[in-house]
């Protein structure tokens, strides 16, 4: 992925087909090491590709996926007492955070 990040940098720069030079340079401007099998696989399957027409085409690839989800369900309601129960339990821990969140800032505030 870092390699594929390169790359789509350098080609905004400007450089419409780097090489692997270019693409060890930029990783390595920023301390990270570029594996050579990885960046000699990337550059075999992008040779003589548009990314852009690549980008597009993976685009509407990713439009036929479905993406939304159903959420969860609700929970049932629970037995009488076991019910209230956890009622006084969920008050008594939403209390606690409240106590636990307030000590977050140590004393600053967001303007201070």
């Amino acid at each position: 992925m870092k390699h594929l990040a390169a790359y789509l940098l350098l080609g905004l720069a400007g450089n419409s087909s780097p090489s692997a030079k270019d693409i060890k340079g930029l990783l390595d401007s920023v301390g990270i090491e570029a594996d050579d099998d990885r960046l000699k696989t990337l550059l075999d399957e992008l040779k003589d590709k548009d990314i852009n027409e690549l980008i597009a085409a993976g685009t509407e690839k990713l439009a036929s996926v479905p993406s939304g989800g159903a959420g969860g369900a609700a929970p049932a309601g629970g037995a009488g007492a076991a019910g209230g129960a956890a009622a006084e339990e969920t008050k008594e821990e939403e209390k606690e955070e409240e106590k636990e969140e307030s000590d977050d800032d140590m004393g600053f505030g967001l303007f201070d």
